[in-house]
């Protein structure tokens, strides 16, 4: 497994406290590229006044520190475009009955 694989398996244990799917498979990770030992994320959030616009993307920095190869992640919240439902996963809107 390459390290954007074990970066994108980190990002997949963390979940939208009000959506019972992981925020990869919800389309809010709009960018993840490596270089040697950097990350750079590039990551939206359901909205704007989210409940969780604060500890979401720290949650996502800090589960990608703790991955033994990575010594900085650079993580940008960006709101362009706007996320809706249709850039979630097939089988996001499966689970979701979408």
């Amino acid at each position: 497994m390459d390290l954007k694989e074990k970066v994108i398996a980190e990002i997949k244990k963390i979940y939208d406290p009000e959506i019972p799917v992981n925020i990869y498979e919800l389309g809010l990770i709009y960018d993840v590229s490596v270089k040697e030992k950097t990350v750079k994320v590039k990551m939206t959030l359901t909205t704007p006044n989210c409940p969780v616009a604060e500890s979401l993307p720290k949650e996502v920095k800090d589960s990608i520190m703790e991955i033994k190869e990575v010594d900085k992640v650079d993580l940008d919240l960006v709101w362009e475009p706007p996320w809706d439902k249709s850039m979630m996963s097939e089988a996001a809107k499966l689970e979701l009955n979408l």
